[in-house]
């Protein structure tokens, strides 16, 4: 009898035992993510007041390396960092060997061209002596002025001495001997947004402001429109002639260049629907494809209190009609599930 139990209770644990077994083999039940809750707002063109504020870093109008054309010894330089000169202001004398062997020689030719040319005069040689008497003189004459103008080395144009590499004596290896650079007029290359290429043109006013002259506008006018877009950064650029008698800027000097451009249709949204990737400068927004988060790239505009202008990075990425997410929007990731909040 006990036997009998004891085979009962056996086979009733093993029916339990496969019972489990079979319930373990069953697939989790997955959960369904939940919506992200946003609230939206259409987006509008506006027509606003357009001005762009961009940096840039001055340059000396004219910059100028000093490199003659000749290797020797230096015999002297005749200016110092800082030394102001006027265009001709003799600058460095290089070793003269060269170029008084030089003119030996052609004092020498040109003793024999005017014999030559004599000659030719009453017949008594052949245009071939001529003609190559008169090339080898013309040759070094134009060696005579190459080795003069590399031997005592003037200034270009009026300026400033900003650097100076060698002392008198030294052996010119081909580094630069000296730099001038003018400072009475400068330049500075700005990087304006592709959007703004129809209206920015040759001639445009543009007021450059200093932090170090916090209370001062530089006048400047755009000289040159580069007329191709950098494919990396969606921006053309434009050369700034900035006037400075009073020499008060100087060149490496960061400034901001502001230009007006007129009344645009502008996306202008809330400043706080735009984020910022963490660990760079780059700032995107979000638009509610249907129920769909999409992430879209822009640049930032004007600013305008508490909303800014925005650019979009792509062409054509945002349009007139969509809908920016702009509560809840720090929650997304591209391609999340949304649900449309009303306000």
């Amino acid at each position: 009898m006990n036997r009998k139990i004891l085979l009962t209770t056996l086979v009733a644990a093993l029916a339990l035992a496969g019972c489990g077994g079979r319930g373990a083999d069953k697939a989790p039940t997955t959960t369904k993510k939940e919506a992200e809750r946003v609230k939206v707002q259409v987006l509008q063109n506006e027509r606003i007041a357009k001005s762009l504020e961009l940096s840039a870093t001055l340059e000396g109008y004219e910059t100028m390396n000093i490199s003659p054309s000749i290797t020797g010894h230096i015999e002297h330089i005749y200016v110092e960092v800082g030394s102001r000169v006027q265009k001709g202001s003799m600058l460095v004398r290089m070793d003269q060997t060269q170029l008084n062997t030089t003119r030996i020689n052609l004092a020498s030719t040109k003793t024999e061209y005017e014999r030559v040319s004599a000659l030719k005069a009453s017949g008594s040689i052949s245009e071939q002596v001529y003609d190559q008497t008169k090339a080898g003189y013309d040759q070094l004459v134009e060696t005579e002025r190459f080795q003069d103008a590399n031997t005592f080395v003037k200034a270009q144009f009026a300026g400033v001495i900003s650097a100076k590499n060698y002392e008198d004596g030294e052996m010119y290896t081909g580094a630069p001997i000296l730099t001038l650079t003018q400072i009475s007029r400068l330049k500075a290359i700005i990087n304006i947004p592709e959007t703004y290429f129809p209206l920015v043109k040759q001639g445009m006013k543009v007021e450059v402001h200093s932090d170090i002259y916090p209370d001062q506008t530089f006048p400047a006018t755009i000289e040159i429109v580069y007329p191709t877009i950098d494919p990396q950064s969606h921006t053309f650029q434009a050369k700034l002639n900035i006037p400075n008698s009073a020499e008060k800027i100087r060149p490496g000097m960061y400034v901001r260049a502001t230009l007006a451009v007129g009344e645009v249709d502008a996306i202008v949204v809330p400043y706080q629907s735009v984020l910022k990737l963490t660990g760079s400068n780059d700032r995107y927004i979000f638009v509610a494809d249907g129920t769909t988060a999409r992430r879209v790239p822009v640049t930032l505009g004007q600013r305008f209190d508490d909303r800014i202008e925005i650019i979009p990075i792509e062409a054509n990425a945002l349009k007139a009609g969509d809908q920016l997410v702009i509560t809840g929007q720090a929650r997304l990731v591209d391609g999340a599930t949304l649900e449309i909040v009303e306000e």
